[in-house]
């Protein structure tokens, strides 16, 4: 039995004509005709009595029709909250993050993005480098700021700027009497760097401006987070080399001191990065509000 049978059946019942229900199925009477009687068929009873002058329910189509009803409108209900999911997630964009992007992206994108697409539903999933990777790749998200140029036979990536590294140490600290750091005083200095497991590229880039310039830090602390990092110098653990994009973090900050160095720490990039089997038509919405916008290659 399927669903076009009892709708067949409900529309003879609520007519108790056939002629004028195959109009309003929009078929022929001897379909219809036929139909019902399938469904006696399948049910093992009579539903109608038929005469030349009349149609009228038997008791036991008396006692069907309600539970055919029934039936029928939670069919329609079940596929319009269906429809309405779908609706839902085709106007869904999900989009993961770091510190970086939630202080410097979305402050100049979402409230015009908000503005002029109110229907967009946005998913935002704050993560570390290596998690949004993995989630671009498996096409759970649609979007992800990330600091390597991500590759691969769905994903695309745009360079959205590069960022400044600034040192970070306690106002205790000796080396704040210098309002320009010599590169050979930071021997053997106390340095919390970030983990190679939550942010390998800031930590590769760490790691490659000691070597190139032959700094000997004492690397003391891998930190998990931003927070982490800016709390161990708080607390006065030791220094760190951290993105600028912190720096309105720990303005007038009692117990932090930002200082330049001798020789410019490397810059550190920015992508946006997408997968292209995900809602093209959102993640098309997104990058032009992104493009719009213009961001300085350099901050």
């Amino acid at each position: 039995m399927e669903l076009r049978h009892l709708r067949y059946f409900v529309t003879v019942a609520e007519e108790l004509n056939f002629s004028k229900a195959a109009l309003r199925l929009h078929t022929a009477q001897p379909s219809l005709s036929q139909q019902i009687k399938d469904l006696e068929k399948r049910l093992g009873i009579q539903l109608f009595n038929r005469t030349k002058r009349k149609v009228e329910l038997t008791t036991e189509g008396e006692s069907f029709l309600p539970y055919a009803q029934s039936t029928l409108l939670q069919a329609d209900l079940t596929i319009q909250k269906t429809q309405k999911v779908a609706n839902e997630l085709s106007n869904c964009l999900s989009i993961s993050f770091g510190p970086v992007a939630e202080l410097k992206i979305f402050p100049n994108i979402l409230p015009s993005l908000r503005f002029d697409y109110p229907d967009l539903k946005l998913n935002l999933q704050s993560m570390n480098e290596i998690q949004q990777q993995k989630a671009l790749e498996s096409g759970q998200i649609d979007i992800g700021f990330v600091r390597e140029n991500l590759t691969g036979p769905d994903l695309r990536s745009s360079l959205l700027f590069r960022e400044k590294l600034i040192f970070l140490l306690p106002k205790t600290h000796p080396l704040c009497r210098y309002e320009c750091i010599p590169i050979r005083e930071l021997d053997h200095e106390a340095l919390i760097i970030a983990s190679p497991e939550h942010a390998p590229t800031l930590h590769r880039s760490v790691m490659h401006f000691s070597k190139q310039h032959n700094i000997k830090f004492n690397f003391i602390q891998h930190a998990g987070n931003i927070l982490f990092n800016i709390n161990s110098v708080n607390m006065g653990l030791g220094c760190a080399i951290l993105p600028n994009y912190i720096e309105p973090m720990i303005k007038n900050h009692p117990n932090i001191a930002i200082r330049s160095l001798e020789v410019e720490p490397p810059l550190i990039d920015l992508f946006m990065s997408f997968n292209t089997k995900n809602n093209q038509k959102n993640i098309e919405i997104f990058i032009n509000a992104i493009q719009n916008k213009k961001f300085q290659q350099h901050y």
